[in-house]
């Protein structure tokens, strides 16, 4: 399974606030073949994480969830849309009026730099988590994943993210882009309008001198200024005060006025700063490790990292167990492997075998089981057959088995065996066989697979 590192590292915490919520889950699979997989300690917890919530279905609900937070976003980006075409028409009005230019740049940017402060601040003294916008992101994205395996998700990439301090700067991209698209939005309404309809601009007072506005005004202008964008002089500004001016120069140099500090105050800003978001994103991320401390993970070391492994030693390998020459590049060896599960000994066993089927004799105890599954689990067989004895009933013990190595190999076929002679085969027990094989998706036949075992076909 092959998901980035981000996800891989949210799977492993979602595996274990759902282990913390409801204990330990079974993992004698998960945990054999991380052991197999070799590694340190975290490489070893995200291999058994990763087939646990495979096997789960946390995998599927992870990208529920990140499609329910694509959409949560989507729709937010369509607000901002809205959002910044009735900030312009809000600001310069029907053109039936004169436009107060103080009125349509409060309009335009008053809640936009309110916002920002108030993200700063919070950057610098509050930890920069965006809690209100981070709720309400992870709200809607659990309301639009709508899956039930998806409970763990959305806290367990907050508690990742928060833990390295990285939540600051997701939520950042995510402000800073809305607002990006927000402003950028109203430039373009705008522009429109400005190119569409005569406006006249003005500005009045009560308190305040003229002065104060001529000088507002230029140093409001000086940074559009230095990028090229019109200025109004002085004499224009004062003229303003009462009516607006009729001169087309007065109304270019107001309108390009507005569009200059929209842009420096407005749109710079945003866009350096998601820029900013971006970066340290993809540091931290590029960072991003699990927290060995945690209780749910230093559980697992005894159990991924046995004494005798982290000491350097290995037991013999037992001598009734198969080697199977693993091919290199590829999952599974172009070896056959027969074995059979719990035959008594009234029944001769094994068959004659073809030079090229290994035999892995018969298992009966839990050590045999284990033994084998590990090595299976280092050196997968291309082919494997089952020999299972359709007299017992097929329990869940023996089918749970069978799931297991039958995951171990590239392909795999039941064999039931015909009973010895002189004994009758009990139909019905027979057909809960079919049935329990059939819910398992494997293949399975009364007749010999050794053929198939050899050749690959019957």
């Amino acid at each position: 399974m092959s998901l980035p590192k981000l996800q891989r590292l949210w799977l492993c915490e979602a595996v274990r606030l759902r282990e913390e919520h409801a204990g330990l889950l079974e993992d004698s699979e998960a945990n054999r073949r991380a052991q197999a997989a070799g590694g340190d300690l975290a490489t070893r917890i995200e291999q058994r994480a990763l087939h646990l919530a495979e096997r789960d279905g946390q995998v599927q609900a992870q990208r529920h969830w990140l499609q329910g937070a694509r959409l949560a976003l989507l729709l937010l980006g369509l607000l901002a849309l809205a959002s910044g075409a009735g900030l312009a028409v809000a600001a310069l009005g029907d053109g039936q009026t004169p436009v107060n230019v103080f009125w349509a740049l409060g309009s335009l940017l008053g809640l936009h730099i309110l916002m920002l402060l108030g993200w700063l601040l919070g950057l610098l003294f509050g930890g920069g988590h965006g809690a209100v916008l981070g709720r309400l992101w992870l709200w809607l994205s659990e309301k639009l994943a709508r899956d039930a395996s998806a409970l763990h998700t959305g806290p367990a990439l907050v508690l990742l993210l928060r833990r390295q301090r990285l939540n600051r700067w997701l939520v950042g991209m995510a402000v800073h882009g809305l607002w990006l698209v927000a402003l950028t939005t109203a430039l373009v309404m705008l522009l429109a309008l400005l190119s569409t309809r005569r406006y006249g601009f003005v500005w009045e007072t009560t308190l305040l001198g003229g002065d104060t506005f001529v000088a507002l005004t230029q140093a409001l202008g000086a940074l559009p200024g230095l990028l090229g964008f019109p200025v109004p002089d002085a004499a224009t500004i004062r003229a303003s005060g009462d009516s607006p001016l009729p001169l087309e120069a007065a109304r270019h140099a107001w309108a390009g006025w507005l569009i200059g500090v929209l842009v420096i105050y407005g749109l710079l800003p945003r866009l350096l700063l998601g820029l900013v978001c971006l970066v340290r994103w993809r540091a931290g991320t590029a960072r991003l490790t699990l927290d060995l401390s945690q209780p749910g993970y230093d559980l697992l070391r005894d159990r991924l990292q046995p004494n005798s492994e982290r000491l350097g030693v290995c037991d013999a390998e037992p001598a009734q167990l198969y080697q199977v020459q693993s091919a290199a590049g590829v999952d599974t060896s172009s070896g056959a492997l027969l074995v059979a599960i719990e035959l008594d000994d009234r029944r001769p066993w094994p068959p004659v075998l073809p030079k090229s089927v290994a035999d892995a004799g018969i298992i009966d105890s839990r050590e045999q089981r284990r033994q084998l599954l590990d090595q299976l689990t280092r050196f997968p067989p291309a082919r494997l057959a089952i020999a299972c004895d359709p007299r017992r009933s097929p329990d869940r013990g023996s089918l749970a088995l069978l799931a297991e190595l039958a995951r171990c190999a590239g392909a795999t076929r039941i064999w039931l065996l015909q009973p010895p002679q002189g004994e009758t085969l009990d139909s019905e027990r027979l057909g809960d066989w079919h049935r329990a094989l059939d819910e398992l998706q494997l293949a399975h036949r009364e007749s010999s697979p050794l053929t198939w075992l050899e050749t690959g076909h019957d």
